[in-house]
């Protein structure tokens, strides 16, 4: 029987999803928007930076506004697992804390040029607007509905409606996202210092204990 080859062109989605040549294109999509802005950024921009054929470019995006919103969606994505800690002890109130702060700042310093095209970009665009609406609210509904359940538990007294208090937490880890992105030196003691101010808020620090 003939050997068959898969064709690019019918490839299943979780190939394309999962290719590495698709991850390289949106690094560097991400770079050159950062650099160029949204308007000036060409597709031959984004191949040449990463260093793929522009029939390859095609193979996983239809156009630069596609890149874009692909990469608008990775965000969103990149705040929400911002939230998960894996190998952290989940009763573990203040190390959950400290490792969720961390990982947003980090998150948010690391895309800190990109949000600002994508702000930009929602005022025109109707699909952008939403996933940038996702991107600002949907990490603070679901960091809400944890800290019910911390209250609801007895593991925390906040001292604000919970999702009041997730929107403060998430304001400040967003100033000071982009002060580390100015100075990645002071990473370590931003999370320090929002972590303590979360707890204390969250009624879960050690002045709070019985």
């Amino acid at each position: 029987m003939a050997r068959t080859h898969k064709a690019w062109a019918v490839r299943t989605a979780r190939d394309r999803t999962e290719a590495p040549a698709r991850a390289r294109l949106l690094d560097a999509a991400e770079a050159v928007f950062t650099r160029l802005g949204y308007g000036p950024a060409t597709v031959a921009d984004i191949t040449a930076e990463a260093e793929v054929s522009r029939a390859g470019f095609y193979v996983y995006f239809a156009s630069k506004e596609e890149v874009f919103r692909v990469l608008a969606a990775r965000v969103r994505d990149a705040f929400l697992a911002a939230q998960e800690v894996p190998g952290v002890d989940t009763d573990d109130v203040r190390a959950v804390a400290e490792a969720s702060v961390g990982a947003f700042v980090a998150a948010y310093a690391r895309h800190l040029p990109l949000l600002g095209l994508l702000e930009q970009q929602a005022r025109t665009d109707p699909e952008v607007a939403e996933l940038w609406r996702e991107i600002r609210e949907r990490p603070v509904h679901r960091h809400a509905r944890y800290i019910r359940r911390l209250a609801a538990e007895g593991r925390a007294r906040p001292l604000a409606e919970p999702l009041t208090l997730a929107r403060a937490v998430g304001g400040m880890c967003v100033e000071f996202a982009r002060r580390t992105a100015e100075r990645p030196g002071i990473h370590q003691d931003a999370v320090r210092d929002v972590t303590a101010l979360y707890l204390h808020l969250l009624g879960a620090g050690p002045a709070h204990r019985e």
